[in-house]
């Protein structure tokens, strides 16, 4: 494909000559606080999407995951969730000291919609919040503190289209590559496949707290 042959769009009027104006409705279901049923939502994820940025842009999406209830609702307007031990690069984190502007995706096992938070965030070393944030005895190391700026509801389509809660719809994991293959091709590790997918199995059951 040559580069002539792509149509870009680089103003906001030529994307509302493609995609008209939303609802009132869309900007209204914003309500910018944390209410009974996004408390709800929020008490039975057990995952999240936590999308930073840096002062120049650079964008990071990182996976959170814990058991239903673990992020706390502080107040109508504040939530925290603690960082778990992770691979050290701490990309979220430094975007965060850079960027305060982050956004949340909370998802709840076999529910098509999904709860969207945007906010400022606050790195936190410790707080009396820190002993709600432990789990199987450990208190993390560092929190995030969210002052949400903005809340609302995203509708099912996205999760009806790639029929994500559907087995019968998902890939044999026989035809996929392991975390070991794609190491081992990708950094040129000397190690065996097997060898990488052992040792990652291994950190992943020991060292998730």
């Amino acid at each position: 494909m040559h580069p002539s042959e792509i149509r870009t769009v680089a103003t906001e009027a030529e994307l509302r000559q493609i995609v008209k104006e939303p609802s009132r409705a869309a900007w209204d279901k914003d309500i910018a606080r944390i209410d009974e049923h996004a408390r709800t939502i929020i008490a039975h994820s057990p995952f999240v999407l936590l999308a930073t940025a840096n002062s120049d842009g650079t964008c990071d999406v990182s996976p959170r995951g814990d058991p239903p209830g673990s992020v706390l609702i502080l107040d109508d307007h504040r939530l925290a969730l603690a960082d778990r031990p992770g691979n050290h690069r701490l990309d979220s984190l430094r975007n965060m000291l850079h960027n305060p502007h982050v956004g949340l995706l909370f998802i709840v096992p076999g529910m098509n919609e999904t709860l969207r938070v945007n906010g400022r965030a606050t790195l936190v070393s410790d707080a009396p919040f820190f002993d709600d944030l432990a789990v199987r005895g450990k208190r993390p190391r560092l929190a995030i503190l969210v002052d949400v700026e903005e809340l609302y509801m995203h509708c099912a389509k996205a999760f009806l289209r790639s029929s994500l809660w559907k087995p019968e719809t998902w890939p044999d994991r026989k035809n996929l590559p392991t975390l070991g293959r794609i190491a081992k091709d990708q950094m040129g590790i000397k190690a065996s496949a097997e060898a990488i997918d052992e040792g990652l199995a291994l950190d992943a059951k020991t060292n998730q707290y």
